[in-house]
C-alpha cells in the first residue's frame, strides 16, 4: 500500500487570516489543501503560492455546512493520495446584534460552522495527524475570554474553540500532536462585513494585520503552545481582564457593540 502524502488543510482559505495562514505554511514548505466556497479566489491564491516556489496547493471547493461535507473532504483527500499532517480550522463567522432579534437560522449556522464543523474536522483527522506527528491550529478570538452581549452566539462559539483546543492539546500530546488556539483581536478582514459592521470602522489600538497574526499562529503551533495571543497590547489587555468583575465586562462589551451598530446606522 502506498503511503499517503502529508498535507496541511486550511479551511476558510479564500481570504483574511485563512489566506495568510496558507501563505505562511506554504513559505515553510508545507504541501497545502485550500478549502473554501469561492473557487476563483482559491485558485488565485494557489497560483500565487505555487509561483513563490512552494508545492502547488490542491484546491477543494466545499461548503462545510453541507451535509456530509467532512466525509466528502476525507474521500477527496484519499483519492488524491494525501492525508492531513496539519489542520487549520479557520472557517467561521459572526453576527452583531441582539441574539433574539437576529435570524435564528443564521445564528445556528454560526454554531454549526464555528463549533460543530471545527470539532468534526479535528476528530475526523486526528488519527492521520497523529501518524504524521503534526498539529491542529484552531482560530479562536479574544472574544473567547469575555462574554459578548450583542454578539452572544459568536463570543460563546469562540469560548468553546479555546476550551476544546486546550483540552485536546493535553489529550493528544502523548501522540506527538500539537493543538493550538490562535486568539487574535481585531483584524482587517471580510469578517466585519459578514458580521454586519465595519464600513465605517477605524483600526484600533489592538488591531493587527492578518499576515502578522498568521505568522504568530504558525510559530506558536510549531512551538507547541496551547494558545497564541498575538501582539503585546492584546496580551496586556487580556491579562488585565482577569481582574475585572464580570458585570463590568458585560456592560463594557454591550456598550461597545451598541456604539458599533449606531455608527453603522443599525439598531
Amino acid at each position: 500500500m502506498t503511503a499517503l502524502r502529508p498535507v496541511t488543510v486550511v479551511t476558510g482559505a479564500s481570504a483574511g487570516i485563512g489566506a495568510e495562514l496558507a501563505r505562511v505554511f506554504g513559505r515553510h514548505g508545507h504541501a497545502l489543501v485550500l478549502l473554501a466556497r469561492r473557487t476563483e479566489r482559491l485558485e488565485t491564491l494557489a497560483a500565487e503560492i505555487a509561483a513563490s516556489g512552494a508545492p502547488p496547493p490542491l484546491v477543494v471547493t466545499c461548503d462545510l455546512l453541507a451535509p456530509q461535507a467532512v466525509e466528502e473532504l476525507a474521500r477527496t483527500l484519499q483519492q488524491e493520495g494525501v492525508e492531513p499532517q496539519y489542520l487549520v480550522n479557520n472557517a467561521g463567522f459572526g453576527l452583531v446584534g441582539s441574539a433574539v432579534a437576529l435570524p435564528r437560522d443564521e445564528q445556528l449556522a454560526i454554531t454549526d460552522l464555528n463549533v460543530r464543523v471545527l470539532t468534526e474536522l479535528s476528530l475526523r483527522f486526528a488519527d492521520s495527524i497523529a501518524r504524521q506527528r503534526g498539529g491542529i491550529l484552531n482560530v479562536a478570538s479574544m472574544a473567547a475570554f469575555v462574554p459578548g452581549p450583542r454578539m452572544a452566539v459568536y463570543y460563546a462559539s469562540k469560548s468553546y474553540v479555546l476550551s476544546f483546543s486546550e483540552a485536546l492539546s493535553v489529550e493528544l500530546k502523548p501522540l506527538g500532536v500539537r493543538v493550538t488556539a490562535l486568539c487574535p483581536g481585531p483584524v482587517a478582514t471580510e469578517f466585519a462585513a459578514r458580521a454586519g459592521i465595519g464600513s465605517k470602522a477605524k483600526p484600533g489600538l489592538l488591531s493587527m494585520p492578518a499576515d502578522a497574526v498568521a505568522a504568530e499562529g504558525y510559530r506558536g503551533l510549531m512551538a507547541g503552545k496551547r494558545r497564541v495571543i498575538p501582539g503585546p497590547r492584546l496580551k496586556i489587555v487580556l491579562f488585565l481582564i482577569a481582574f475585572v468583575p464580570n458585570a463590568l465586562l458585560l456592560a463594557f462589551v454591550s456598550e461597545r457593540q451598541r456604539r458599533r451598530l449606531a455608527r453603522e446606522g443599525l439598531k
